[in-house]
């Protein structure tokens, strides 16, 4: 048989598990009251859940009317909303409590006797038994009370059990109370803030989005099916999911933020804040900006959340933002988690903090294996991999400022994330192993490579450059070189006139082709894409690059490592005895490689390589001025292709206008007014720009991607004489322009025309 001590346990268990599983309920409720929109939701939404806590067969939750002193009660009839008013007056037991501020607590309300304990004036209404034929017999009434302001009160009627409500259930009603007292003062203090406005959807009606009878529609439907009125107000009323935020801007008079995947990531924000706390309670921090935290948060005036936030972020000031709930957990993810599921940034630098407790001030100490660091290090990799990013920027600064990392993605560099200033050493430490570069050394820079494959699963390689700063700190600057496909030449932006004789360049049986701009201009996706087009069976194809980042199949693919004296003049004097018909070189940076390919193209083979030299025309002098025999390389040259790439608008958003006479007159004269007419471009009522505007897809920048501008100089024969002339660069200029040649920004400013891009992009990259 059981013991005795077995049985006091078992039922110590019992009432332990009942309690953990009233307190779970009655936080779900809490979490209502505070995330509740109106009252509705308050008084008539969480009825049935409270009833159910507290074993009562009904319930009734009153607010304030202060005009006209009365309790007010709303409950749904069929598919309306109707109200019931009570006087606030002692004479009534909902009324006595309220006015008295008093919890009553009757076990029988037609026991006159115990009434007048109460008060000899107080009396139970029985009109309501009468017209619900229910009999009342227990009644608990609580007053709902905010910093000693009455805004209601919550009566419960009837124990399913017939038992008085015991002191258990004073204790939970009175907080039930405090807690509705906050939400109905959430309610009341936006009502008063709104003016006349009493409705966070107010914006939506003013400008004509949404009918009062859709709103009303849509708080029906949402109630009915449990579902948001946001939610219900974009799927089943097409309202925009931005003017929703606008609304809800308006409404709380802060400002809306969407989610935005290039948002950087506020590493030294993160530090402390659980993941999970975040997502229960549907808030995260975005950044600090003059001073201010940032938050974002799906009810700003909720007073128990800001009040969390603001104890976590103690002595810094808050600013909050309105987010849908979706976009927060969308920011969370970004900021925490990546396609691989690594540690987030919070657990990474929580590790850390663990590991810098015994040496707070001090950065040398940590350790560039830590498991922490290394999570780090491949998480920032990964993600500037999957936001398209071509290059990552380590910042370290001085004494106790945090590190910033910061990532280029469409030409622009924009702050990714931060990272606190005692993680910098061995942030740096880390890259410069996986660059098999010598750790010690930091006076002077040291360039190396990173195989990130055998470190994050990811099959990208980084050229990795670090350079001392001041203040004894080393910059590290990494390239993306990720592995792609060539693209189709008809699909990279070339005009008519380009593409028409850039083709006929390169199907010419010899000769060599130089494709010319600064760095990340996409010269060896040109290259490639070109080599695609005349890559057949027939034809033996030898590439020499630093390093091989497009890969095709029957091209024979040469990866150059000057360490070792495999460099591209030894590569192109292998492949003049490998039987080639077409060599492609990376870049030919000196005489010695250059003077191979030329004769090379003499001999009967097509030579493609790349210059970084600012203009076609330019190319020509800097070869020369490298030692080219003119006439030699007049012989050789098929045509020089000069590119930039250029942000272009969102297709999803750019918005078609009507420029005006100066706004078009100022195009001209970028394009030269000697040359537009050339164009068959001229202002009429018809002609239309496009301009940015910004959507989700394009993160509200209003550009998309990127396409090519082009500069194409043609071996034509005048030009070749000017060549062996050696006749200055601005004659060849305005020879090759005179033949047909387009300029890089004329080029740039067509494409303005055409829609794809705008002005100020244009100038962004080219000068003329």
């Amino acid at each position: 048989m059981p013991s005795e001590e077995t049985n006091i346990n078992d039922t110590d268990m019992g009432h332990l598990q009942a309690e953990v599983e009233y307190r779970t309920i009655f936080q779900h409720i809490n979490k209502k009251i505070f995330a509740a929109t109106n009252l509705d939701e308050i008084m008539i939404d969480l009825k049935d859940e409270i009833a159910q806590l507290f074993e009562a067969e009904r319930i009734t939750i009153y607010y304030i009317d202060g005009i006209k002193r009365e309790l007010v009660s709303r409950v749904m009839s069929g598919n309306e909303i109707e109200e019931i008013r009570v006087r606030l007056s002692p004479r009534s037991i909902a009324g006595y409590s309220a006015s008295r501020q008093k919890l009553l607590n009757i076990a029988d309300v037609y026991d006159t006797d115990e009434l007048a304990g109460i008060d000899p004036s107080l009396k139970f209404d029985s009109s309501w038994d009468i017209k619900t034929g229910i009999t009342t017999r227990q009644v608990m009434v609580a007053p709902i009370v905010f910093k000693k302001i009455l805004l209601g009160a919550i009566q419960l009627v009837n124990r399913k059990t017939d038992a008085p409500f015991s002191e258990r259930d004073e204790k939970n009603v009175k907080e039930l109370a405090e807690t509705m007292g906050n939400g109905l003062y959430n309610q009341k203090k936006i009502a008063s803030t709104k003016l006349d406005k009493n409705n966070k959807y107010d914006y939506l009606m003013e400008n004509h989005i949404l009918t009062p009878k859709e709103l009303k529609k849509a708080i029906v439907s949402a109630r009915e099916g449990k579902a948001s009125v946001d939610e219900i107000l974009i799927k089943d009323f097409s309202v925009p999911k931005k003017d929703i935020g606008i609304s809800l801007s308006h409404y709380f008079k802060v400002e809306y933020v969407e989610f935005n995947k290039n948002v950087p990531i506020p590493g030294d924000l993160l530090q402390g804040v659980k993941v999970p706390f975040m997502k229960n309670n549907k808030w995260v921090p975005l950044r600090e900006e003059d001073g201010d935290i940032i938050i974002a948060i799906d009810d700003p005036h909720d007073l128990q959340k800001s009040g969390e936030i603001k104890s976590l972020f103690s002595g810094k000031r808050i600013r909050f933002c309105i987010a849908f709930e979706e976009d927060i957990m969308e920011f969370i993810n970004l900021f925490t988690h990546d396609e691989q599921e690594l540690a987030s940034i919070d657990d990474i630098i929580s590790q850390l903090s663990e590991e810098e407790d015994e040496f707070e001030d001090d950065v040398s100490h940590m350790d560039e294996e830590s498991s922490a660091v290394v999570q780090l290090v491949n998480k920032i990799i990964i993600d500037a991999h999957n936001r398209g990013a071509s290059d990552i920027h380590i910042e370290p600064y001085p004494g106790k400022n945090n590190t910033q990392v910061r990532i280029r993605v469409d030409g622009s560099c924009a702050l990714y994330q931060t990272i606190p200033y005692q993680y910098k050493n061995a942030v740096v430490s880390r890259l410069k192993i996986m660059s098999d570069l010598d750790i010690a050394e930091r006076r002077k820079p040291q360039d190396g490579k990173i195989k990130f494959k055998k470190y994050g699963g990811v099959d990208i390689e980084l050229r990795v450059a670090t350079v001392p700063t001041a203040g004894g700190m080393e910059d590290v600057v990494m390239r993306l070189l990720a592995a792609g496909e060539p693209i189709p030449l008809s699909k990279m932006g070339f005009s008519k006139y380009n593409i028409d004789n850039f083709l006929s360049a390169v199907t010419k049986p010899y000769g060599i082709i130089f494709v010319c701009g600064p760095t990340g201009s996409g010269k060896t996706t040109t290259l490639h894409s070109a080599l695609s087009y005349i890559n057949k069976t027939e034809t033996k194809i030898w590439t020499a690059e630093d390093p091989v980042e497009i890969t095709q199949k029957g091209l024979r693919q040469v990866q150059v490592k000057p360490k070792i004296g495999f460099d591209f003049a030894a590569a192109m004097r292998s492949f003049l005895r490998a039987d080639p018909d077409v060599i492609m070189v990376g870049e030919m940076r000196d005489k010695e490689t250059t003077q191979i390919g030329i004769e090379a193209s003499l001999t009967g083979h097509l030579v493609f390589s790349t210059l970084h030299t600012n203009s076609a025309p330019e190319s020509i002098t800097r070869l020369l001025d490298m030692g080219m025999d003119p006439f030699n390389f007049a012989d050789a040259i098929l045509c020089i292709l000069a590119q930039r790439l250029v942000r272009t608008l969102c297709k999803k958003c750019k918005m078609n206008y009507h420029p005006a006479k100066d706004e078009f007159n100022e195009l001209v004269r970028e394009y030269g007014e000697d040359v537009f007419e050339q164009t068959g471009i001229e202002y009429s009522d018809d002609l239309n720009l496009c301009k940015a505007h910004g959507c989700t897809t394009c993160n509200q920048t209003g550009y998309a991607g990127r396409m090519g501008i082009h500069e194409l100089l043609m071996g034509t024969d005048s030009v070749k004489k000017m060549i062996q002339t050696q006749a200055r660069m601005e004659e060849i200029r305005k020879q090759a322009i005179k033949e047909g040649m387009r300029t890089l920004k004329q080029d740039g400013l067509e494409k303005v025309f055409h829609g794809h891009t705008d002005l100020m992009q244009v100038r962004k990259v080219c000068i003329k």
